[in-house]
């Protein structure tokens, strides 16, 4: 595995200024043993930068269970390799991206639908490979989901203006599901960049801080003409999702609980959210 070396720049030198690239280059272990100590002397003296800086970390490990086991994957057997020589330039190259993606979440989650693969038949036992709004819906969960004190744009606390924002921003009505007596309380919501526009993410939580996210989208897809209606399921590293189509909107349900227990959540999800 390619090791990344500390970034040796005028202005990571020791004694120069803590900057924002300081901070990026401390969460991606990229500065020499001497700025790390005084990086890390800067967040002990402001706890808000120190707040961000945890929120990126946990951004970080969230996003290397999704990714991490696709740095292990072997090459394809249609890609011809000339000479061994010309495989370590490869090896670091997909090494470098790999880095650079799990530093840029933003870019992720704009192009998680096309590093997925086709989704599985429906009637096949176990989780499908996820794709498209799905696949999406999984990586924005284990981005937001860690978070722990800025999980959501807008709290549950001004939850009418949140369904108002998020609705004028699909330009369709949206919805908060009520799943207290599920155990489940409303935390808030925030807005994502989709594949062609902007999508909302609804997060919940119990009592043992174990959380949900919906995903909703107005770029449902459709097989033949017709909407898939009927409950999918996938899995993305330790992230089950439920999703399905309804009308224009497609939904997506992801936490790291119990399949059977997602499932019985996603059926009150579809019963609340049901016409009539």
């Amino acid at each position: 595995m390619t090791t990344m070396q500390p970034v040796h720049t005028d202005a990571n030198r020791p004694g120069s200024p803590i900057t924002e690239a300081d901070l990026h280059a401390y969460v991606d272990r990229q500065l020499t043993p001497v700025r790390h100590a005084e990086v890390e002397r800067y967040l002990t003296e402001r706890p808000d930068e120190a707040e961000r800086v945890q929120a990126w970390q946990q951004q970080n490990l969230g996003l290397h269970a999704l990714f991490d086991p696709v740095l292990g994957e072997a090459l394809p057997l249609r890609l011809p390799v000339a000479r061994r020589a010309a495989s370590t330039p490869w090896r670091a190259l997909a090494a470098g991206c790999a880095i650079a993606l799990l530093s840029a979440a933003s870019t992720l989650l704009a192009g998680a639908s096309r590093a997925g693969k086709a989704a599985g038949s429906a009637s096949a036992p176990g989780a499908e490979t996820l794709s498209g709004f799905a696949h999406r819906a999984a990586v924005a969960h284990a981005v937001y989901s860690p978070e722990v004190r800025r999980p959501v744009e807008v709290g549950a606390d001004q939850e009418q203006q949140l369904v108002t924002w998020l609705s004028k921003r699909l330009g369709s009505p949206v919805r908060a599901p009520s799943l207290a007596a599920l155990g489940y309380d409303l935390v808030g919501g925030r807005l994502l960049p989709g594949d062609q526009g902007p999508v909302a993410q609804l997060m919940y939580q119990d009592d043992a801080a174990h959380r949900l996210t919906l995903y909703v989208t107005r770029e449902a897809p459709r097989v033949g003409g017709a909407q898939q209606t009927a409950f999918r399921f996938g899995r993305e590293g330790n992230v089950n999702v439920f999703y399905w189509v309804d009308r224009d909107f497609g939904y997506a349900l992801s936490g790291a609980v119990d399949r059977t227990a997602l499932l019985r959540i996603a059926h009150e999800v579809h019963r609340q959210l049901e016409p009539g």
